[in-house]
């Protein structure tokens, strides 16, 4: 508990020193941005720093997000390296304060796991522990930023503890209010991301609500496809990093001159289209205007809403670090000024703006992080009550169940998911994905050569405890095993023991394992063959040891018997 609450309070620090930051880079942009367009060209700035910084400092290459974070948990055994503690801070905050079209969000909860993770080693804690305290960091930091501490929690559970007992909760408690402490004695309430509802939740918009939730669920879709793909486009770009980063940089200061919403985080924007006072916007190419202003707007917001993840990709393929959890939010507070706008276009019926703005926030936020609670929560909490829990529970609901129907993982987490690198929410998988091949492949096993005769195999077999041998080629290459019981008989028959060669008694394993396949390959072909020993071999084919099913289920079983309740461990 003690140790939940010091994680809190460093991750809360954290998570408002970035804040800080990035404000103080924005109001300096305002100052310095003479010109009417000065402010194009800090994107492209932004980004050569912070692949410069990456490439000097953190030797090129920096995980980011909570793919990171996933990954340290099931593959590393929550061990975060100690440089995540910092290099997000400055990477992001160069990014997003110069015009990056994405979030904080990511990299504080990256900041904050390596933050619960390094405190864990400090104090010795064990697997289980230390997991929790990634999770206490990355709830501080959530709730430090929004200054809403049951999405904090929520998020933890939702997003980062794939199991969850009812004992995680109280130090997921105390570093979350810890976090939200920090940020309401630091920052000042009117930097604070919060509304006050102007009308209150109206049943008969219910039809209106359930249509938004179908609408943010194919955004949310629509959002990962054009961001993974945009990101992919840029980064497999044959550039070098800088001319790379500068190549996305003005890819950026086109879109930013068109639509000047998409620049940075974009709350701001948001403040206003949630508030339903978005009335005019600025119209650089003269060309919405064109259409009046209400059709220009639509048009301009239409626009937004298609370009944001295309923003978003441009900057994280081109080097920024950044997340997905505030570009989301943008995204889905436009969807919903949107829609709105379009239904109240017609004579018919008139909705709140400002209320379906914050709902579409939630559906899209849900449907992209696949976090419904947590997006239901965090609108409740920044709209200080809980008057559109109806709705908010609506639209997320729906959008969550149309985007899982489609992709059962999030566009983050796919790839690593299907790798079995990150848990999932199979029990049984995310046992067999917290092995490691290495910990359980037994090298003490002889080798001896496939020109070699029987005689030879025999003074092996007196020295060694073994019942299956290796057998490799004269440049030590793998080729066979032999077991012990096929050749049980000619061990009684000494006059073959210089006559019988090992490469007519050896055969070929029922299938053969390389060293750096995960436990899902491991164990799916222990159940093809039905075999008890298989064959570990590495890149360049040779032998490294055999791995016994026995030692992989007595391995299984420890882990499942060390699953609980924190009071219960010791």
């Amino acid at each position: 508990m003690v140790v939940a609450i010091v994680v809190g309070l460093c991750s809360g620090l954290v998570a408002v020193l970035l804040k800080t930051i990035v404000h103080h880079i924005q109001v300096w942009l305002e100052r310095a941005s003479l010109q009417r367009y000065g402010y194009l060209m800090f994107p492209v700035i932004g980004l050569i720093i912070t692949v410069l910084i990456v490439r000097h400092f953190f030797g090129g290459q920096l995980d980011k997000g909570i793919a990171m974070v996933l990954k340290a948990i099931a593959r590393k055994s929550s061990f975060i390296p100690f440089k995540h503690t910092y290099a997000h801070v400055f990477t992001s905050s160069i990014t997003v304060g110069l015009g990056g079209s994405v979030g904080l969000e990511a990299p504080i909860v990256a900041t904050g796991s390596a933050v619960g993770s390094n405190l864990s080693r400090i104090s010795d804690l064990n697997y289980q522990e230390r997991t929790l305290l990634i999770a206490c960091g990355a709830a501080a930091g959530i709730a430090a930023v929004f200054n809403a501490p049951i999405a904090g929690v929520v998020f933890a559970v939702e997003v980062l503890l794939v199991e969850t007992v009812v004992s995680y909760f109280i130090p997921l408690i105390l570093s979350s209010v810890t976090g939200v402490l920090c940020s309401k004695i630091i920052l000042q309430e009117s930097s604070m991301f919060n509304f006050v509802l102007k009308e209150n939740f109206n049943y008969n918009n219910v039809p209106f609500y359930i249509l938004l939730g179908v609408l943010a669920g194919f955004m949310s879709l629509l959002y990962a496809r054009l961001f993974k793909r945009t990101e992919h486009w840029v980064h497999d770009r044959k550039l070098t990093l800088l001319v790379k980063a500068g190549f996305g940089g003005i890819l950026l200061t086109l879109l930013f001159f068109v639509l000047p919403p998409l620049f940075g985080e974009g709350y701001e924007s948001v403040k206003l289209v949630a508030n339903g006072s978005l009335s005019n916007f600025t119209d650089n190419t003269s060309l919405f205007s064109k259409l009046g202003d209400n059709w220009g707007i639509i048009a301009f917001t239409a626009l937004i809403v298609f370009f944001k993840p295309i923003a978003a990709g441009i900057t994280i393929g081109s080097g920024g670090n950044g997340g997905n959890f505030a570009p989301s939010l943008f995204t889905g507070a436009y969807l919903g000024f949107l829609f709105s706008k379009l239904v109240n276009s017609t004579p018919w019926v008139k909705i709140p703006v400002g209320n379906f703005s914050l709902t579409g926030m939630a559906g899209v936020l849900s449907g992209v992080m696949y976090c419904p609670l947590t997006a239901i929560f965090l609108i409740a909490e920044i709209t200080n009550g809980y008057e559109l829990f109806i709705p908010l529970m609506i639209v997320s609901s729906i959008s969550f169940f149309i985007v899982k129907s489609y992709e059962p993982y999030s566009m983050d987490l796919k790839k690593l998911a299907l790798e079995g690198q990150v848990f999932t929410h199979k029990k049984e998988k995310n046992i067999l994905t917290s092995i490691s091949l290495v910990e359980i492949v037994q090298d003490n096993y002889d080798t001896i050569s496939i020109e070699s005769k029987l005689g030879d195999l025999v003074e092996i077999i007196k020295k060694s405890e073994k019942n299956i041998f290796a057998v490799a080629d004269s440049k030590e290459r793998f080729v066979g095993i032999i077991e012990l019981n096929d050749i049980k008989q000619k061990l009684f028959q000494p006059d073959q023991f210089e006559k019988l060669a090992i490469r007519s008694i050896m055969k070929k394993p029922p299938a053969i394992l390389q060293e750096d396949d995960n436990m899902h390959k491991v164990m799916e072909k222990f159940d093809i063959t039905q075999s008890w020993y298989l064959p570990v071999i590495n890149s360049d084919k040779k032998f490294i040891g055999f791995i016994s099913k026995t030692k992989l289920f007595n391995k299984y079983r420890e882990i499942l018997s060390g699953q609980g309740d924190l009071y219960d461990i010791r």
